[in-house]
């Protein structure tokens, strides 16, 4: 399970994170954005999972996906034994005893790692705060010569929107799923369509290649494209996966600039 930011010595800027990670190294783990996002400077990507949690599109969003006026949904994770507390429709559809949630870790050099806290605290300044936990990773190598996977969990920096920050939806009418889709479908921020957002997600948890698909991710992605219609839901799905594929293999030119 994930704690707090916490440390037996708090500095003055009140990160913790080195009393976890006293090479000065950095593990942060993406189960949103992060996936098809990656922070700056990482030099390995791992697929795997974090056990304890449950992902739902139950943040909402002033900046990256909405506005303060018409906030879009953002997903965050959840605790399970909090989650279960909760009244959540596909409560029954969860099946992992363990609440697996999928996705991938970054390490970053301890050269940059103070910069990616910094760049990460701004991405993630809409509610989320910094927790850690461990990750399991999966090698996925299929190349002989890919870079070998750690086989050992990995102590992770992950950023959560906790249920008492203002982002998250206290509302249940809210966290339905119609509802949540129907303002997925309608909500753009300065990083785009909410509905962009969505597909990337989807589409990222797929190319994971690790089965890792998400029931709360793909009853949404359903429902939104009913409310698009086939023909932008098919244009927006084609531009996420070409997306995806230029944030992870860039051309040379592109990953020299």
């Amino acid at each position: 399970m994930g704690s707090a930011e916490q440390g037996s010595e708090t500095p003055r800027d009140g990160r913790t994170w080195r009393n976890y990670f006293p090479k000065g190294d950095l593990w942060v783990f993406g189960y949103g954005s992060l996936i098809w996002k990656p922070p700056p400077h990482y030099d390995q990507r791992v697929p795997g999972y974090i056990n304890g949690y449950v992902r739902r599109f139950w943040q909402a969003s002033t900046d990256h996906r909405g506005t303060p006026e018409n906030p879009g949904r953002v997903v965050t994770v959840i605790e399970r034994e909090f989650w279960e507390t909760l009244d959540d429709p596909l409560a029954h559809l969860e099946s992992s005893p363990t609440a697996t949630v999928w996705g991938a870790a970054y390490h970053i050099p301890a050269s940059h790692a103070e910069e990616v806290h910094d760049y990460l605290d701004v991405r993630e300044i809409d509610g989320y705060t910094v927790h850690y936990t461990p990750f399991h990773p999966v090698d996925t190598r299929k190349e002989p010569n890919a870079e070998e996977s750690p086989s050992s969990p990995i102590v992770c920096m992950v950023y959560i929107g906790q249920p008492t920050n203002p982002q998250f939806l206290r509302d249940s009418v809210r966290r339905e799923q119609q509802d949540v889709a129907e303002v997925i479908s309608r909500s753009q921020g300065q990083s785009g369509k909410n509905t962009e957002y969505l597909y990337l997600l989807e589409k990222s948890l797929d190319g994971l290649g690790l089965g890792s698909a998400d029931v709360h991710v793909t009853d949404l992605v359903r429902r939104v494209k009913v409310l698009e219609g086939v023909e932008e839901a098919a244009a927006e799905e084609a531009k996420a996966e070409r997306d995806i594929e230029e944030a992870l293999h860039p051309s040379k030119e592109e990953a020299h600039q």
